[in-house]
């Protein structure tokens, strides 16, 4: 059986390329998530949603939390 050891070598190479992207894929989804997180600069104060700037917060907080008076932060944004 002359291809049974390039099999096991072909196999256990092509399991090490495997490991190799699911390692570098792990890191990158890991920053992603880093990066999207300190995005998130804004939380709602009643229900601690984040929100990435000051505009999508206030249309948050106008759609989610009408009754609720609106936070001082966020009287001074222009309507649109």
């Amino acid at each position: 059986m002359a291809r049974g050891q390039q099999k096991i070598q072909s196999q256990a190479k092509a399991a090490e390329r495997a490991a190799k992207q699911k390692k570098q894929q792990g890191h990158n989804a890991n920053s992603q998530k880093k990066a999207a997180q300190k995005a998130l600069v804004f939380a709602c104060a009643v229900c601690k949603a984040q929100m990435p700037d000051p505009k999508t917060y206030k249309q948050h907080f106008e759609n989610k939390h009408p009754k609720n008076p609106m936070p001082k932060e966020l009287e001074n944004e222009i309507a649109e």
